[in-house]
């Protein structure tokens, strides 16, 4: 077996990516400390063609070394805004018509694996911030809560880790299995 070279990896360019379909995605980083993660879910946020990140809060924003060197240019690609709180982020987005759901660990919340996103949705995904996850203001209006099983010691998987798991698994759903 031999691997391909990054020529033979047919990618689209940004402007090609600006102008294809999108998962219809907006990931919501409230209060992210680290901007290697904030790159981090560029990256993944590119690899998946989600429509938009809105970073909140504390969350840094482009253009910044540290982001850049883990996102590799998506923040060239991949749109994003910032707003000053998550909660008003999520009311907009909500007016967009945008289902809110939070990735926490929660009473009453829905396994990442049973839950089914329907087509001709839009889904809003709500990660937190590393040490204090998603704000309990923000948790009062979202829709839904989804969690992500665990099976080890630790309390919680890394803010990328998840979004790469929660984003695999709707792309997989609603792009994959129709």
């Amino acid at each position: 077996m031999r691997k391909l070279k990054l020529d033979e990896l047919n990618r689209v360019s940004v402007d090609e990516f600006k102008e294809q379909e999108k998962l219809p995605i907006a990931i919501v980083l409230d209060n992210v400390r680290s901007m290697h993660n904030v790159g981090s879910i560029f990256r993944t946020g590119d690899g998946f063609a989600v429509e938009q990140i809105c970073l909140c809060g504390i969350t840094g924003q482009p253009p910044h070394r540290e982001i850049e060197k883990t996102a590799l240019g998506a923040t060239q690609s991949v749109n994003w805004t910032h707003h000053a709180d998550t909660a008003s982020a999520v009311d907009q987005l909500r007016e967009d018509g945008y289902i809110i759901i939070a990735v926490e660990q929660a009473e009453n919340s829905t396994m990442l694996h049973e839950y089914q996103p329907l087509p001709q949705q839009k889904f809003a995904l709500i990660f937190g911030n590393e040490v204090n996850g998603v704000a309990d203001d923000v948790m009062a209006k979202i829709d839904t809560c989804l969690e992500i099983p665990q099976f080890g010691t630790k309390h919680s998987f890394n803010i990328v880790v998840s979004a790469g798991i929660v984003l695999w698994d709707f792309f997989a759903k609603l792009k994959l299995t129709r």
